[in-house]
C-alpha cells in the first residue's frame, strides 16, 4: 500500500515514516500543502495523511482541491484542532477521518487499515452471464439459449442469476433463501424446489445438454458438463 504524508514538522514526519514503514507501507513525504497538493495529483495512493495547519497551503484546502479534482484517494486529517466544529470542518471539507494531536501510534495505524479498508473498491460485478449456449443479459434483463429467448418470471432471472454467478459450486437451499428470497430462516415449505422446477423447465427441457443439476443431500449446481 502506497501512502502519502504531507507534514511540516520534521521530526514528526520522520517518526511517522518510519513507523509506517515498518508496518508494511511506502510511504511519500511531502513537506508543506502545495508539495503535497502535487505529489496527490501527480501520483496515485492508496491513502493520504495530511496535516491540516500546513504551510502555502493548509490541509482543507488541499483536499477541497483534489475532492473539485474528481480525486477520491481516503484522506486521514492530523490536528492538533479536536473540537467537534473543528472535526466537523475537516469531514465537510473532504476528509475521511480525522484523528487530533497527540495521539497513539497504534490508534493511527488502526484508523489507516479502516481507511485503507473503506477505500478499496468492489469490482463491478459482470452484467453478461455465460454457461455454453446460455446468455443472460443482467441489464436488458434478458435470457437466450443457443439464440433463443427465454421468457422468466422476476423471481426466476433473480434465481438463475444467483447459480450463474457461482457456476460450478455446489448452491445450498439455505443459501438461495438468503440470496434470492432475502430469508434467514427455513419457512418449511416447496418454493425453492417450484422455483428450481419452473426454472428447469424453461432453461433445461428443450435442449440436449442439462444445465442445471441437483447434488443430492447438498443443494443445486450450473455446469456445462
Amino acid at each position: 500500500m502506497h501512502l502519502l504524508l504531507i507534514e511540516d514538522d520534521r521530526d514528526a514526519a520522520g517518526y511517522l515514516v518510519k513507523a509506517l514503514t515498518e508496518s508494511g507501507y511506502q510511504v511519500d513525504h511531502a513537506v508543506d500543502g502545495r508539495d503535497g497538493l502535487f505529489h496527490a495529483t501527480e501520483h496515485s495512493y492508496d491513502g493520504i495523511i495530511a496535516d491540516r495547519m500546513l504551510p502555502h497551503l493548509d490541509g482543507l484546502t488541499v483536499i477541497e482541491v483534489l475532492r473539485k479534482q474528481g480525486n477520491r484517494t481516503p484522506v486521514l486529517i492530523l490536528s492538533a484542532l479536536g473540537s467537534v466544529d473543528h472535526r466537523v470542518e475537516g469531514l465537510r471539507a473532504g476528509g475521511d477521518d480525522y484523528l487530533t494531536k497527540p495521539f497513539a501510534l497504534s490508534e493511527l495505524l488502526a484508523r489507516i487499515e479502516a481507511l485503507l479498508r473503506r477505500g478499496q473498491v468492489a469490482p463491478a460485478p459482470e452484467m453478461k452471464l455465460r454457461l455454453a449456449d446460455l446468455e443472460m443479459d443482467i441489464l436488458a434483463r434478458t435470457v437466450t439459449r443457443a439464440g433463443r429467448r427465454i421468457e422468466l418470471t422476476a423471481r426466476e432471472f433473480k434465481l438463475l442469476e444467483y447459480l450463474l454467478r457461482r457456476t460450478g459450486q455446489v448452491v445450498t437451499r439455505t443459501m438461495l433463501l438468503e440470496g434470492v428470497w432475502d430469508l434467514h430462516f427455513d419457512p418449511q415449505t416447496n418454493v425453492i424446489d417450484v422455483h428450481m422446477s419452473r426454472l428447469r423447465q424453461a432453461v433445461d427441457r428443450d435442449f440436449d445438454r442439462s444445465l442445471i443439476h441437483t447434488v443430492r443431500g447438498a443443494g443445486y449446481m450450473v455446469r456445462a458438463d
